[in-house]
């Protein structure tokens, strides 16, 4: 039997059961109705087909219906070598010729699973969004790599995809780091200093908000209300001064603020360099904001935006379900809405996207209900194609992180920690004898960043998470240098297989035992695998797929001889299925950002 392999066994059979539901019943039958899924590892079979959406057709019970089916697939579909049925569930056996040719056809491909770009409108995929009053800290981290991760599985699903970043580099927030620096630095650099930019810009953050807290504390001492206190301090008035002239164009204080935010700037590349992201391309703030000003005013000239009597704009969404939102304040400063609003409309005209995608945590989810809205109200119907990708908030044991306070995991300190932790953990466990200092140096680079990316998108991004460090670097469970490991393991197995001269090949005759084939089934598994991740916008199905790889190659590993196997034909096809799971791995853990260690 010669099969080609222009289709994965799972569109063979929804195309066939189409065909036997037509045949058996006159059922044009919709994609939602053929449902497939892994046969359950207690019943014979590969892939089961669910059978409840037909029997109202059929008219006859679940069994009776699934027997049907089933006696069509094997009497009209080579590929079918038999079938049982359990209940409502039509359980099909797949016959060997299929697995072996798909071993055959795929052992030697570097991107199996991965799908050619298709020339379209883009997908662009805004993430890491940083303000410039501060370092990058463990939310940022969540951030960057979450979107860069998405990116990389659109562009191997096939998705044309724009990488872009906004730096949030004016407003109010540098006006305070701008103000405390100007009244207490010293003029303190970071060469001075001994600070990476983006630290010292945030340590003067930090500085205004303490002595911020003192003034409001001594004005409540003297009978005046919190809030008050907190609107009319002298620092907030004279920050709030500094963001009017900044926006008037005052020279001096636009020279500060280029200085200050070229310190963060250098401070902010160094974090990305080290973490592994990169952009397509970075928008300002400082440049779009002006855009989202004049998009308010035409808002106010179309009658669908209110100018209020102290001259701020807004808009009532009341009839969404929503409330009144500020567009711009009485002062003429814009807010986050404005500043949105500019790069939204921007973006549209550089791209025409298919999608724009925020990855924003869930704090924002009500914002971007807003910006979708107001942009409808001005007539861009384009705002439909805005996804925000809300993700849950990042905690360590010792609680939440508050920036003003000082009090955020920095992450080039977290960066920092899991290096160390992993040279501790590979030096205990013996894993660099054989390795100089450069090679042990980067494999603890490898290992340290494996296990931060992977800890961290393995979780549900809609899920809150706790991050602990030393669990994370654990080569045993659910983790990063657990899949590591298991690649640099088969990579050992197939440089001892090449010193000895074994052919990796496929031979017709050979016997597929049941660990072998489980394998088989799972690598089956990844381009539909990836195809998920990239609908439901989620790294975590990519990660928990990697270490569910990561472990049926270990119980196959174990329960197997590889190497020593006397069986030529049986020892090629282990070894083919060794070549094939390590490329998976390899891709898997390239969609996440995490590299793969040649050795361990």
């Amino acid at each position: 039997m010669h099969l080609k392999f222009l289709m994965m066994i799972e569109q063979i059979l929804i195309g066939k059961t189409k065909e036997a539901v037509k045949a058996l019943y006159q059922l044009d039958a919709t994609p939602a109705q053929i449902q497939l899924q892994n046969t359950r590892k207690e019943f014979a079979g590969d892939i089961t087909l669910v059978v409840f959406p037909f029997t109202k057709v059929s008219r006859k019970s679940p069994e009776a219906t699934a027997t049907e089916i089933g006696g069509y697939l094997q009497a009209n579909l080579a590929e079918v070598e038999s079938f049982n049925v359990i209940k409502g569930f039509l359980n099909l056996s797949i016959r060997k010729e299929y697995w072996l040719g798909f071993l055959t056809e795929n052992y030697g491909t570097e991107k199996f699973g991965f799908q050619k770009t298709i020339e379209s409108q883009p997908i662009v995929i805004e993430f890491s969004s940083p303000n410039t009053n501060k370092p990058l800290h463990l939310g940022h981290i969540r951030n960057n790599l979450l979107g860069f991760s998405l990116s990389r599985i659109l562009q191997a699903a096939g998705k044309n995809v724009v990488k872009v970043n906004l730096v949030n580099d004016r407003g109010i927030h540098i006006c305070k780091s701008m103000l405390a620096w100007q009244k207490w630095g010293n003029s303190e650099t970071p060469e001075s200093g001994g600070l990476k930019g983006d630290k010292l810009v945030g340590k003067y953050y930090v500085i205004f908000d303490k002595y911020f807290k003192d003034e409001i504390a001594a004005m409540v001492s003297e009978g005046v209300n919190p809030d008050e206190a907190a609107k009319k301090a002298p620092l907030i008035l004279e920050a709030q001064q500094l963001l009017q002239k900044w926006e008037a164009g005052d020279e001096e204080v636009i020279g500060l603020w280029k200085k200050m935010n070229g310190w963060v700037y250098d401070g902010f590349e160094k974090t990305y360099k080290t973490l592994g992201i990169e952009f397509d391309k970075t928008y300002y703030e400082s440049q779009t904001y002006l855009l989202g000003k004049v998009l308010v005013e035409e808002g106010v000239q179309k009658g669908v935006y209110t100018r209020r009597a102290d001259g701020s704009v807004w808009i009532d969404l009341s009839a969404e379900g929503l409330d009144e939102k500020l567009l711009l304040r009485s002062d003429g400063t814009s807010v986050y809405m404005t500043q949105d609003l500019g790069t939204a409309t921007q973006r549209h005209k550089e791209y025409d996207p298919e999608q724009l995608i925020y990855v924003v945590g869930n704090e924002q989810d009500y914002h971007f209900q807003v910006l979708k809205v107001v942009l409808k109200h001005l007539g861009c119907a384009w705002s439909d194609s805005i996804y925000h990708l809300s993700y849950g908030m990042v905690e360590l044991p010792a609680g939440k992180m508050k920036s003003r306070e000082g009090t955020v995991v920095d992450a080039d300190d977290l960066m920092q920690e899991m290096f160390d932790t992993s040279e501790a953990m590979a030096r205990e466990l013996g894993k660099i004898e054989s390795f100089d200092d450069e090679e042990a140096k980067n494999l603890y680079r490898t290992i340290g960043l494996g296990a931060l990316k992977y800890f961290i998108l393995k979780v549900d991004p809609k899920k809150n998470m706790m991050f602990n460090p030393a669990e994370s670097v654990d080569f045993n469970g659910n983790t990063g240098p657990f899949i590591q490991y298991t690649y640099a393991r088969i990579k050992s197995v197939l440089r001892k297989a090449t010193e000895a001269n074994f052919e990796l090949a496929i031979h017709p005759s050979v016997s597929i035992l049941a660990e072998e084939k489980e394998l088989l089934k799972k690598i089956h598994d990844f381009p539909a695998t990836l195809t998920q991740a990239a609908e439901m916008h989620s790294p975590a199905i990519i990660a928990n797929y990697a270490f569910e790889l990561a472990s049926e190659y270990n119980r196959f590993y174990h329960e197997l001889t590889i190497l020593k196997e006397e069986n030529l034909p049986s020892r090629g096809l282990r070894l083919c299925l060794s070549e094939l799971t390590a490329k998976v791995i390899s891709n898997s853990l390239w969609l996440l950002g995490i590299e793969v260690p040649e050795r361990m």
